[in-house]
């Protein structure tokens, strides 16, 4: 059976995933004032970080519409497999949803079946459950088990820490939703943070220095991939603008875990707004 794999733009693509032919990407929308951009492949980092920094407004994000992704479930493919954000801080989970049923109302007679996945995340776990999907789907699983198997995967095998030098558009645009409280009260030292299960955000550990937050960052990942086989699994670090400290957080991880594959990924537009200047988000399964 011949498949897509459908990701919105918060998904940190490698340099093999933009080979994939049967990948397509739904764009959000980033806004700085009267500046409005595609999250796409001409997303510049730099500079829209720069713009976010001379600004005074703060920047902003819109998902998709249900309209392009309806699109994105079109051509000959006999599955779909979208992928989102959670919707716990993006609407996309559920403008995906809604696409889904436009395009079967707009195709009654079609056979082809579609499934939403909520990554409970973004950034490279999204781009770890794309890759699994892939594995399955290329192996012949059946599409029910392979929703079943990716959606089990996320929730159980699945983590994403992630250290930032600002909160201010988390706050600004209200993603921190219950860790609020506890980094309005922090916000003077380095913070780690991670997803929940549940695709929320809450505080995992602090520290004044920036050294020791590296290698507590490496120590999670020991943590809660202590006794797992990791020799064909993928950790991804994605940066905003800070390659040599992700490549710090590369060896440390290399060097802490049984990880041989850890990549450093530049974070997409939609993760570089909320991950803001010398954000980091590190993602991992086991």
């Amino acid at each position: 059976m011949s498949y897509k794999i459908v990701v919105d733009s918060c998904c940190d693509l490698t340099a093999e995933m933009k080979e994939w032919s049967n990948l397509t990407v739904v764009p959000l929308t980033l806004q700085i004032g009267d500046y409005i951009i595609q999250d796409d492949e001409n997303f510049d980092q730099e500079d829209f970080i720069q713009r976010m920094l001379s600004s005074s407004e703060l920047a902003k994000s819109a998902c998709p519409s249900p309209d392009a992704f309806a699109a994105a479930c079109e051509g000959d493919e006999d599955e779909v497999y979208i992928i989102t954000i959670t919707d716990k801080l993006s609407g996309c989970y559920n403008s995906a949803v809604q696409g889904v049923t436009l395009y079967k109302e707009d195709h009654p007679d079609s056979t082809k079946k579609i499934h939403v996945i909520n990554s409970l995340a973004t950034s490279g776990l999204e781009t770890i459950l794309a890759y699994k999907i892939k594995e399955l789907a290329d192996n012949g699983t059946d599409f029910d088990e392979i929703v079943k198997t990716v959606e089990e995967f996320c929730v159980k095998d699945c983590f994403l820490y992630f250290y930032l030098e600002s909160f201010d558009a988390l706050k600004g645009n209200g993603r921190l939703f219950n860790l609020g409280a506890k980094v309005i009260e922090a916000l003077r030292v380095k913070l780690i943070c991670k997803r929940t299960d549940y695709g929320n955000i809450t505080l995992a550990g602090k520290d004044l220095s920036e050294t020791r937050i590296i290698q507590k960052l490496a120590a999670f990942v020991q943590r809660e991939t202590e006794g797992a086989d990791l020799t064909d699994k993928t950790a991804i670090v994605s940066y905003v603008c800070c390659k040599e400290k992700a490549e710090a957080i590369v060896k440390a991880i290399k060097e802490k875990t049984g990880y041989e594959n850890v990549i450093a990924l530049k974070a997409s537009g939609l993760n570089s707004l909320y991950a803001s200047n010398n954000g980091i988000i590190v993602s991992f399964s086991k």
